[in-house]
């Protein structure tokens, strides 16, 4: 299959090209936008622009916002703002609780939200739930397989 040209990316493809301006630095297209990923500079890259799980972590974040703003609307509860801070991690398995079935390590996402307005107890708690529900959310903590081919 021949390269894909600039500016014709199907919708709902992303296509990933490594650039000229370093080994590890990559130029993502989808749809009509562009953006350069890399590694920073104490993992070999030149750091001009986030890393992969910084990716992982942005749609997970954009995904939850938007997944909260739209029930929030829709209840017509008044939700002025929401922010969400994520950071990714591993803890050994004696570390973690609940994690019998996983051997050595186990990738952690931590996902704290703010969200601001005039919101009651249940309503704030009716949005954590929610948060759960995001579509980034269930594809990450669902059954997930990845089918890698070369073409």
């Amino acid at each position: 299959m021949p390269p894909v040209p600039s500016g014709t990316v199907p919708p709902g493809t992303v296509v990933v090209t490594s650039g000229p301006a370093g080994r590890l630095t990559q130029t993502v297209t989808a749809g009509s936008h562009r953006f350069t990923a890399d590694e920073p500079l104490a993992g070999g890259g030149q750091d001009l622009g986030p890393d992969p799980y910084t990716l992982l972590l942005a749609a997970l974040g954009t995904c939850t916002a938007m997944t909260l703003r739209l029930y929030a609307d829709r209840k017509g509860w008044p939700l002025r703002g929401i922010e969400v801070r994520l950071r990714h991690g591993r803890v050994y398995r004696e570390d973690c609780e609940g994690c019998e079935e996983t051997a050595g390590r186990v990738e952690v996402i931590t996902r704290d939200i703010v969200l601001t307005g005039d919101l009651d107890g249940p309503q704030r708690a009716r949005l954590l739930a929610i948060a759960d529900h995001c579509p980034v959310h269930r594809t990450l903590a669902g059954p997930l397989q990845v089918a890698s081919r070369l073409v």
